[in-house]
């Protein structure tokens, strides 16, 4: 029953925050139509609710090649692969709007781990693995909300690559475990108003009260988050 509960709020969020955004869409397509390589939308494979593969959606904001070069899959600081406007967007979240759709469509939910390509979801555990893919992934969630200036923390690292494998990778299956084991409506909720928050008043410390009650930080992130 929750979770019908859950789909009913995702469809409706989801079709609501379309129709609202729909301006939007058109500005940041035209924009994008014009800059850049042309390119308005990019599909990219993730592993969804047990397992399956989708193609998550998101306005283009780097090359089209960039899961080949520099970096890989990985964004880092100062990116020469993003475009400048796409750093506008990806700064302020627009980028993931598209990903409104694949809610619609029952591809994710609204709150949910964030997905991840099969590179990255094979750091994960296999428990980790089995228990993180039961439930649908999210445009936002507790791994969403921990690490929404992921970018900045890795500009504060020698080795951004590996920092991120050997430490935030492994910390983030911990909180999207513990995501999933403390599921419920009144969760859902919450994260949707932390998210809310952030994306209107970055600054605000409203996230500590949910740091407070997640897995302990390793002691390399402490100072970062």
């Amino acid at each position: 029953m929750k979770f019908h509960i859950i789909r009913f709020f995702d469809l409706f969020f989801s079709i609501l925050a379309l129709i609202v955004f729909l301006p939007l869409f058109l500005i940041v397509g035209i924009v994008l139509k014009f800059t850049g390589e042309g390119k308005i939308f990019y599909r990219q494979t993730r592993i969804g609710q047990y397992g399956k593969r989708f193609k998550l959606l998101k306005f283009a904001t780097m090359k089209k090649n960039s899961p080949f070069i520099g970096s890989g899959e990985l964004t880092i600081p100062d990116d020469p692969r993003v475009f400048p406007f796409g750093r506008f967007l990806r700064k302020s979240k627009i980028n993931e709007l598209p990903q409104l759709i694949n809610v619609m469509i029952g591809q994710m939910s609204i709150i949910g781990p964030r997905p991840q390509t099969e590179q990255y979801f094979g750091l994960y555990l296999p428990e980790q693995q089995r228990l993180i893919s039961s439930v649908k992934p999210g445009l936002s969630g507790v791994g969403s909300i921990i690490f929404s200036d992921e970018e900045s923390i890795l500009a504060k690292v020698e080795d951004p690559i590996e920092f991120d494998r050997n430490v935030i990778m492994p910390y983030k299956a911990e909180v999207e475990c513990w995501f999933v084991k403390n599921l419920s409506l009144k969760l859902y909720f919450e994260l949707i108003a932390i998210t809310v928050i952030r994306l209107l008043f970055y600054k605000s410390n409203i996230r500590k009260a949910l740091l407070s009650r997640l897995p302990g930080i390793p002691p390399e992130l402490k100072d970062l988050i």
